[in-house]
């Protein structure tokens, strides 16, 4: 894979260095080139889509973009500050479909869905669809992902996750506002209930704070997006490992508010297009993922949980 080189290496940098760990600390390598970046400047406004869009909505001209960049390969820093990932591709190249530009703004995970519809038009970010979040904001399928852990390089610990009862007694980190944290924090009560030891759980407000636990031993595993775990491989040249196979796949979805429905159409119909042409998942050939593709934009799919 040919893209930057951030999250845990720059983690561990920074423990060594005195521990940072806030999200803009959390950026490419500088030794490294980000070429997993798609270029846009190819992709054709679709008039027929633009024209989805009623004249009060993005009437700046920007589709303004939140996101918790600390998240690689889905959204997260580079060595200047700014966002890339194949998130913000895809908002890059959403954008270039309707004829107008975008802008991804920093946002901690579990205060976006809130603002989605007042502070920004839409939320970008590894956004697993639940029944849960459909009741409250619409969300528009593009990817499909599953959870897997991470581990210290050589299981030093020995964790078995063939069964998560096994991961009773340990400690697990999850970022704030997951689905992984759900699945722990269930996971730890039916510990409880079994009469097993205690699983701990750490939640993080960052993905760069529980990175940088795992590598200093502070949490014995971390539970995360399956691209997120398989891209941190690479990222630590093998200072860590996954675990397991992937769990649990899931779509994850544009989070656009339920009073915007021309919003919503008009992003569907862009993001099929894109879909249709190869695009998306030339997008994410960049980042090495493509099998992740989804081929239909569904405005809230039917899903468990």
């Amino acid at each position: 894979m040919t893209t930057c080189r951030p999250l845990l290496v720059a983690a561990v940098a920074c423990l060594v260095l005195g521990g940072c760990t806030h999200a803009a600390d959390w950026r490419a390598d500088s030794s490294a080139p980000s070429t997993g970046t798609y270029d846009v400047s190819g992709i054709q406004v679709q008039p027929e889509i633009a024209a989805l869009l009623p004249e009060e909505v993005l009437a700046d001209g920007v589709l303004d973009v939140a996101a918790s960049t600390d998240y690689a390969p889905a959204e997260f820093l580079d060595t200047q500050g700014s966002p890339i990932g194949y998130d913000v591709d895809l908002s890059r190249a959403v954008a270039a479909v309707l004829g107008v530009s975008s802008q991804t703004h920093t946002a901690e995970f579990d205060s976006i869905i809130a603002a989605v519809g007042s502070k920004y038009d839409v939320g970008i970010s590894s956004f697993t669809i639940t029944s849960a979040r459909t009741l409250e904001v619409d969300m528009l399928a593009y990817i499909n992902v599953g959870s897997r852990f991470n581990v210290a390089a050589g299981n030093p610990e020995g964790i078995d996750v063939s069964d998560h009862l096994n991961l009773c007694g340990y400690t697990v980190g999850v970022q704030v506002g997951t689905a992984q944290e759900t699945s722990m924090n269930e996971l730890a009560q039916s510990c409880r209930d079994a009469g097993h030891p205690a699983l701990s759980v750490r939640a993080y407000s960052t993905q760069s704070e529980a990175a940088t636990s795992l590598a200093s031993n502070v949490i014995d595993a971390l539970y995360s997006d399956s691209t997120v775990a398989d891209y941190a491989v690479e990222l630590t040249d093998g200072a860590v490992q996954t675990l397991g196979e992937v769990e649990d796949a899931l779509p994850q979805g544009i989070v656009i508010s339920k009073t915007d429905p021309q919003l919503a159409a008009a992003l569907q119909a862009a993001v099929q297009h894109l879909m249709d042409e190869g695009v998306w998942e030339e997008i994410l050939a960049g980042w090495g993922i493509e099998d992740a593709a989804l081929d239909t934009a569904a405005l809230n799919p039917a899903v468990e949980g």
